[in-house]
C-alpha cells in the first residue's frame, strides 16, 4: 500500500466515525482532505458509490420516524432531480483545478453558520423545498457534500433527533442514488475511481459502528461542535492551498484565509464552551 492509499484509508476511517456518530459528515470530512491529492472526477464517483448503501443504512436505522418526515422532505427530494442533472454536467465539463474550488467555497460559510448556531425558522417549508433541493442537488453532484446545508435547514426547522436523522437519511439516499445514475449515464465511473473503493469500504465498515458507540459515551453537541471546527480548519487550509496553486493569490497571503477562519472559529468555539458550562451550572443549581 503506497502513502496516498494509506492516507485515504485514514481519512475515510475518521470520516466514517463522524458519520456513524452524527448521521452525516463522511463526504464533508473526506472531500477537503482527499482533494489535496485527487481530482473531483476521480474521487466523486467512488464516494457516491459508497454513500448509496451508507445513506440507506442511516435511513433504515431511523425508519420508525420516516412516516413523520417524508411529506416535509418530499419537495426537497423533488428539487434534487434538476440540480443533480446540472451538477453532473458541470463535473463533466469544467476543468479539474477550478472544480476543486467549489467544495471549499461552498462548505466554509455553511460550516461557520452552523458553528455560530444560526437559526431562523422558515414558515413556508413547501415553497422553499424545491429551490433548496435544486441547490443541494447541484452542490452534491459537484462536490458529494450536502450534510452542512441539510443539517442547517433541518435544525433550523426544529426536527427532533430521530426525525432529523430520518429526514437526513431520506434526502441523502435520494441525492446519492440520483447522482449515481447521472454519473453512470455521463460515463464518469472510470476504472481509476472504482480502484479507490477497496481502500474506503473497510474504513466505512469499521468507522460507522465505532462512531455509533462513541456518540453514546459523550455529549452529542460537544462532539458535533469539535467536528465542525476540525472541518472548518481543513476546508480553510484546502482553500488557501488552492488559491495559491491557481495563482488567484500568490505566496503566503493566500493563507490569510486560514488565519481568519481559525480566529473566527476559535472565538465561536470559546463562546460555545462558555454557554455549555453555563447550562451545566444552571442544571446543577436547579437540581
Amino acid at each position: 500500500m503506497d502513502l496516498q492509499s494509506l492516507t485515504l484509508v485514514v481519512i475515510t476511517l475518521g470520516a466514517a466515525v463522524v458519520n456513524g456518530a452524527l448521521g452525516y459528515g463522511f463526504s464533508s470530512i473526506t472531500v477537503p482532505l482527499a482533494l489535496l491529492f485527487l481530482s473531483n472526477r476521480v474521487l466523486n464517483p467512488a464516494l457516491v458509490a459508497i454513500e448509496v448503501p451508507l445513506n440507506a443504512y442511516v435511513l433504515w436505522v431511523n425508519r420508525a420516524a420516516l412516516p413523520r418526515v417524508w411529506r416535509r422532505t418530499f419537495p426537497i427530494v423533488l428539487g434534487l432531480l434538476p440540480g443533480v442533472a446540472i451538477g453532473t454536467l458541470i463535473v463533466a465539463r469544467v476543468s479539474p483545478g477550478w472544480l476543486k474550488l467549489s467544495p471549499f467555497g461552498a462548505l466554509l460559510p455553511l460550516i461557520l453558520l452552523q458553528a455560530a448556531g444560526y437559526r431562523r425558522p422558515i414558515r413556508s417549508e413547501r415553497s422553499i423545498g424545491l429551490p433548496f433541493g435544486c441547490g443541494v442537488g447541484v452542490l452534491y453532484s459537484v462536490t458529494t457534500i450536502s450534510g452542512p446545508p441539510l443539517a442547517l435547514l433541518l435544525n433550523n426547522q426544529g426536527f427532533a433527533k430521530r426525525e432529523f436523522r430520518a429526514a437526513l437519511g431520506l434526502v441523502r439516499l435520494a441525492e446519492s442514488t440520483f447522482t449515481a445514475l447521472a454519473y453512470i449515464s455521463a460515463g464518469l465511473f472510470a476504472r481509476q475511481s472504482l480502484a479507490l473503493a477497496p481502500y474506503m469500504i473497510p474504513s466505512v465498515l469499521i468507522g460507522v459502528p465505532v462512531g455509533a458507540f462513541v456518540i453514546r459515551q459523550i455529549r452529542v453537541e460537544t462532539f458535533r461542535r469539535v467536528c465542525m471546527s476540525f472541518d472548518a480548519w481543513v476546508v480553510a487550509f484546502g482553500l488557501s492551498t488552492l488559491l495559491r496553486g491557481l495563482h488567484i493569490v500568490d505566496g503566503s497571503p493566500a493563507f490569510l484565509v486560514l488565519a481568519a477562519v481559525v480566529l473566527v472559529d476559535g472565538w465561536l468555539l470559546h463562546r460555545f464552551f462558555l454557554e455549555s458550562h453555563s447550562d451545566v451550572s444552571r442544571s446543577f443549581a436547579g437540581a
